[in-house]
């Protein structure tokens, strides 16, 4: 079987396009404002896409290269300045909860990023608009979201399923856990009707829907006994973002016909994968930024209907 290496760029083009148009249309000019406080190489590039893909668009931004013991403050600073529509940070700083403490920080109606746990709540309970009226939709993570905008253009979503059931039938391995990318993406998919296995280190989690089209953290339950070995040959599509050089997930294990998509900055799959998968995708950042600057105009608006 022939297999398709779908690039980024491609799933984002479309998106930019979007956000271009949008800004002229609207005559916006929204500000968006990085902070980098660690030495990641993957953050420096993560900030190179983002400053490239705003001048695209029509988006300012600012990078704020700041001492770590300074970012509280001046993610503070930023909070209160009206000229500043969006805030992001470059993670991890400290990459303990001491991070979950500054995601918090960011005031929710400038986190692009979806991080704060107002978003975060109502990402995992499947509640999707921020008011009654159903008029401001919440915020969703930007790689998780990206992810999503993926599956959605290679076709893994079913669009003549009514939205919220669109991945019924779907089963999904994503192998990392961590609470700005893995956790947030194995709710939002099992939120749209998956089978997730969500594997980390240590063990192997299902996640599904819940009662009522919601999902808590309950509906997340260790499966004992299991392993990578044993949820990788079942699944549809196998996402992986293992943030280290030295893993490969074996290709042996892939079931004919996966589409595989890995978000790290590492290749996380053997050079041989294209040999099952028939959709591969390396990865996923040029479309976490357009993700990123659609967050940006969302709050951009909101903030306009507040003034």
């Amino acid at each position: 079987m022939p297999c398709k290496t779908v690039l980024a760029s491609e799933v984002a083009k479309p998106f930019v396009a979007q956000l271009k148009q949008a800004i002229q249309q609207d005559g916006l000019r929204p500000k968006l404002v990085g902070f980098l406080a660690n030495t990641d190489p993957s953050a420096a590039k993560y900030a190179e896409w983002t400053a490239k893909t705003c001048a695209e668009t029509g988006v300012e931004f600012e990078l704020r290269t700041v001492d770590r013991s300074q970012l509280e403050d001046r993610v503070v600073e930023a909070n209160g300045d009206t000229a500043v529509h969006g805030i992001l940070v470059y993670y991890p700083v400290f990459g303990d909860r001491q991070d979950q403490y500054i995601q918090n920080v960011v005031s929710p109606k400038k986190d692009v990023e979806g991080l704060c746990h107002l978003y975060v709540y109502n990402m995992y309970h499947n509640i999707r608009f921020l008011d009654d009226e159903q008029s401001r939709k919440c915020i969703i993570p930007c790689t998780p979201l990206a992810i999503v905008k993926v599956l959605e253009h290679v076709g893994v979503y079913n669009r003549i399923i009514p939205y919220g059931n669109r991945l019924h039938g779907r089963t999904i391995t994503v192998v990392n856990r961590s609470e700005v990318v893995g956790r947030p993406l194995a709710a939002l998919l099992a939120n749209d009707g998956a089978k997730v296995y969500s594997v980390d280190v240590s063990n192997v989690f299902e996640f599904h829907r819940g009662e009522g089209l919601k999902l808590s953290k309950h509906e997340a339950v260790e499966v004992p006994g299991r392993r990578l070995e044993d949820v990788v040959p079942v699944s549809d599509v196998v996402i992986t973002g293992v943030p280290v050089a030295s893993y490969k997930l074996p290709t042996a294990l892939l079931k004919e016909g996966v589409v595989a998509i890995n978000f790290s900055s590492f290749k996380n799959f053997e050079d041989d994968v294209k040999e099952r998968a028939s959709i591969y995708v390396p990865s996923v950042g040029k479309v976490t930024v357009a993700m990123l600057q659609r967050n940006l105009l969302r709050l951009c608006e909101y903030q306009k209907q507040e003034a």
